[in-house]
């Protein structure tokens, strides 16, 4: 039963998923001529300097156009999640060989913006049923939080890495916070830290050599003074612009679904 099961659950994601990539090249194809890919590559525009952002309904067909010119892409595991944007086949993109960036796009799972923690996300989100099946390691997680995140800025060449002459941008581990009560020595170090390294076991923070973050807190902002500055200013009674537009979201929505009916 259990087996039956979950190949029904299987064919309804996979189902879901098809429509998906449909609705989105239909969406593409009524804007344009072909998918959206299709249509950057049209301008001109598909190139190193370009990320991607989400590509959840990225095609084949779109990835070899992106492995042809190089382009990037940024993965943004929980965001997909919270905002029902579907689940990205991150294994395909990096199949491709290209930069795969990892990313938050402000709906952390937490609302935390805890990277550390989309890292573990992301490892173990892409993970398909059979011991043969492709998935992320922790390197290339890793990888794709720190080298290839740079790939997707103009300064790729000065952060992501430690190397003479890049910034000394470094986060410093507690190594005996993070393996506590006790590792298994023959696991890797990649493996150890996007598996079990937690915020709490961050020493210091050092952007562009300079110390940020030590001994838990924020050397030049007062978190909790900031904190209740946000807090303040939300709590403060709501303008008629602010109701006004709440009912704009709520009719909206409403239109939306509307026009989108005829289309699955």
């Amino acid at each position: 039963a259990h087996s039956t099961t979950s190949r029904q659950q299987t064919a309804a994601q996979q189902s879901e998923n098809q429509w998906g990539a449909n609705a989105a090249y239909d969406y593409a194809a009524r804007r344009g001529q072909g998918s959206a890919v299709e249509q950057i590559q049209r301008f001109g525009l598909l190139g190193p300097d370009l990320t991607i952002g989400h590509g959840v309904w990225l095609s084949q067909d779109d990835l070899a156009l992106c492995k042809e010119n190089g382009v990037c892409i940024c993965h943004n595991c929980s965001s997909n999640l919270r905002l029902k944007s579907g689940t990205a086949n991150l294994n395909a993109f990096l199949a491709t060989g290209l930069p795969i960036a990892l990313g938050i796009d402000e709906a952390g799972i937490n609302d935390d913006r805890d990277m550390l923690q989309e890292m573990r996300m992301a490892l173990t989100l892409h993970r398909p049923s059979g011991h043969d099946a492709p998935a992320p390691t922790a390197a290339q997680v890793l990888q794709m939080a720190t080298r290839h995140g740079a790939a997707t800025t103009p300064f790729r060449d000065r952060i992501g890495g430690l190397a003479i002459g890049q910034a000394a941008d470094l986060v410093v581990l507690d190594w005996d916070r993070v393996t506590y009560p006790w590792q298994d020595s023959r696991n890797g170090f990649a493996d150890v830290l996007v598996r079990r390294a937690k915020v709490e076991a961050i020493a210091q923070v050092l952007v562009a050599g300079q110390t940020v973050y030590a001994d838990g807190a924020f050397v030049n902002v007062d978190r909790k003074v900031e904190l209740d500055r946000l807090r303040q200013w939300q709590s403060r009674p709501r303008t008629a612009q602010d109701e006004e537009m709440g009912k704009l979201a709520d009719t909206a929505i409403n239109v939306v679904h509307d026009y989108y009916k005829s289309w699955r």
